[in-house]
């Protein structure tokens, strides 16, 4: 089912304008905070606009620096509490005073850090393939990369010394990690591939790195776990399998967090809304609904 879409231009406080998109009229609102940084939102929405269900009005937006949102250059901007701050833009600019946020791999770290910030103005919070400890997540990638082989991990490691990661036998390793724990479809999803192939490395670089699997940008001590106590709105952790963003990740968060439910689905990677459909969005349907019965 398609649902109409409105788009709309914010100005932000910085002064550039990012682009939100709003799907539906509901009195609840819930805002999805994709991936990244510098990823376009349209791999996250497409999937998920069939949430705008009459009850949910569903909002997303492409985060400054990318997708149809101004691409300042400036590297300054590439920080954590700045786009947290962004964020509550979005939320004001849409009228909404409390919202369910689903924050989606890299929108997780913006997710939480937006629930320690604004605790009054979450209603929920969903946490799909995320992770709150960077050095613990670290330790994971090099677990999922070691599984290529010592030669192959011996390769990749020397290429990352030297510079030289754009060769192709490098390349080609991360195509492989890819297809294991970003997308385990023989076929990427065209909104998933159009929105890859815009993807603006400047953000992505400065808080990241060069790619999934090696974090040396601004974000590479980040840990928030020992804060998410704090976080006492319900609270969905979802996972694959085979995510990048290891289950481990996920139990981590869903230990400290004093109101929260956990589920891993079984033949997925980092993309369960693309993997599995029907039992991603059963359990993120069965999470929202039980919320109105409370």
């Amino acid at each position: 089912m398609t649902v109409a879409m409105e788009t709309r231009r914010l100005r932000l406080a910085e002064g550039y304008e990012v682009a939100v998109y709003i799907y539906g009229d509901g009195p609840e609102t819930i805002l999805l905070a994709n991936g990244g940084p510098g990823l376009p939102s349209l791999y996250l929405r497409a999937p998920h606009e069939r949430l705008a269900n009459g009850r949910l009005r569903v909002v997303a937006w492409d985060q400054l620096g990318c997708g149809a949102s101004d691409r300042p250059e400036d590297p300054a901007l590439w920080t954590l509490g700045r786009y947290v701050a962004e964020a509550d833009q979005v939320r004001a600019f849409v009228g909404a005073e409390r919202i369910h946020f689903l924050g989606h791999s890299w929108g997780s770290w913006m997710g939480t850090e937006y629930c320690l910030t604004y605790p009054e103005r979450i209603a929920s919070y969903i946490i799909a393939d995320g992770a709150c400890d960077i050095p613990h997540l670290v330790a994971e990638l090099g677990r999922l990369r070691g599984a290529l082989g010592s030669e192959t991990v011996n390769m990749m490691i020397a290429r990352e010394a030297a510079g030289t990661i754009d060769h192709p036998e490098y390349q080609a390793a991360i195509t492989l990690l890819n297809y294991r724990h970003v997308c385990r479809l023989a076929e990427w999803p065209e909104s998933l591939t159009e929105a890859l192939a815009d993807w603006n490395m400047g953000p992505y670089e400065t808080m990241q790195g060069p790619n999934e699997f090696t974090y040396t940008g601004n974000m590479r001590d980040w840990n928030r776990v020992p804060a998410m106590s704090a976080i006492e709105v319900p609270c969905l952790v979802l996972c694959g399998k085979y995510d990048e963003l290891t289950p481990s990740c996920s139990h981590k968060m869903h230990a400290a967090l004093p109101n929260s439910q956990i589920h891993i689905f079984d033949h997925s990677s980092h993309m369960p809304f693309y993997e599995e459909p029907g039992a991603y969005f059963d359990i993120l349907g069965r999470f929202l609904k039980g919320l109105r019965a409370e």
